[in-house]
């Protein structure tokens, strides 16, 4: 009789190993059993000896070599209940993250104690499935491996759009904080930041957390538990983005102020139209810094293309429409006044993929 295992649990096990994931297998089968199936999906090197129940000490009894020695072991066989818990606090205690698989009543214990407990959905058993945080509808290895990939895409996209709204918004809160600072009149008005925050910013930001993973999303180790969703790096994108963002609004009021000689409304006009462009643009400055430009995740991402038209078309009907180009103070703009504001627009842009270049440029 032959239950061999699954032809994509070897290659699960690879993917998770470059994710940075150690596997470990703790089982109550004989040693000779854990020993044919370690080495049949690549888990353990041939020749390993796996180490039993009677060689594995309980957790108080063990020296500091001990502990090392069976934190390093990949294959546990004979294993009681008991030794499970113990495994899992041996592990813990030296910082690391947990997530057991079982299906069995005496996997219970294990699976509440482990960080993150894995019951089978097909032939684990109810208390497995009440005492796990996750349960296998298909009972496959490589699901857990996806689920990791999965979740790793949706943690990026969350630091992406969060650090796409807080630094549009920052940047409008330096707009006008520095004009006030200064002296200077009002760069835009309340309605017309409403409009930005209600409109422009939110599309971009929902096609931002579309992005699909990039091939090297399982290449790169586990975040710790205790990092924040924004760290060092995305606040520094938030401050600088935000900052370069309000400097080229500010430059294109002092451009119509004391270049293009407009006054009055077709100053908030143009300053407006600045800002709402160069925040559309700096969707392509949520991409990775080792991506080129061009092409990328958020380049390749038709929702992102989408969300874009569809805030242009929202601007020009806003330019446009008498209305609402009336509630919202707007005015025509001379040819000249309009090439500025894209060139300005552009900046931010511009800025990344020069900081972007000297990263990648240090790091080859």
């Amino acid at each position: 009789f032959q239950d061999p295992p699954r032809a994509d649990v070897a290659t699960a096990i690879a993917d998770a190993r470059q994710a940075g994931i150690n596997v470990i297998m703790v089982t109550g089968d004989h040693a000779a059993t854990a020993k044919h199936i370690s080495q049949a999906i690549g888990l353990a090197p041939h020749g390993f000896t796996a180490i039993t129940s009677n060689q594995l000490k309980s957790f108080s009894e063990m020296s500091e070599t001990q502990r090392a020695q069976t934190k390093s072991a990949h294959v546990f066989s004979r294993v009681t209940p008991e030794q499970k818990l113990d495994l899992i606090t041996l592990h813990q205690l030296a910082g690391e993250v947990v997530a057991m698989t079982g299906d069995g009543v005496n996997d219970a214990p294990a699976l509440r104690k482990a960080d993150i407990g894995i019951a089978m959905g097909l032939r684990g058993t109810q208390v497995a499935r009440e005492a796990a945080d996750m349960v296998l509808r298909d009972d496959a290895f490589s699901t857990i491996v996806h689920a990791i990939r999965e979740g790793r895409i949706i943690y990026t996209n969350i630091r992406r759009f969060t650090t796409y709204l807080l630094s549009c918004n920052l940047s409008e809160i330096l707009i006008v904080g520095l004009a006030v600072l200064v002296g200077l009149p009002l760069p835009l008005l309340p309605l017309q930041i409403l409009f930005l925050n209600l409109v422009t910013d939110v599309f971009p930001a929902f096609a931002l957390g579309t992005i699909v993973a990039d091939r090297n999303v399982l290449a790169r180790p586990p975040k710790p538990p205790d990092e924040p969703i924004l760290n060092k790096s995305q606040w520094l994108t938030i401050v600088v983005g935000g900052s370069v963002i309000a400097a080229t609004t500010l430059s294109s009021m002092i451009l119509a102020t004391f270049v293009f000689d407009l006054q009055g409304d077709a100053i908030t006009t143009m300053c407006f139209f600045t800002l709402a462009l160069a925040q559309l643009w700096h969707v392509f400055n949520m991409r990775n810094w080792r991506d080129g430009l061009i092409l990328n995740q958020i380049t390749r991402n038709t929702y992102v293309w989408l969300a874009i038209a569809l805030c242009l078309i929202i601007l020009t009907i806003s330019a446009l429409q008498p209305d609402i180009a009336g509630a919202l103070r707007l005015t025509p703009l001379p040819g000249k006044a309009w090439a500025a504001v894209i060139a300005l627009s552009l900046i931010p842009v511009l800025v990344r993929e020069v900081v972007a270049t000297g990263k990648r440029l240090k790091n080859s």
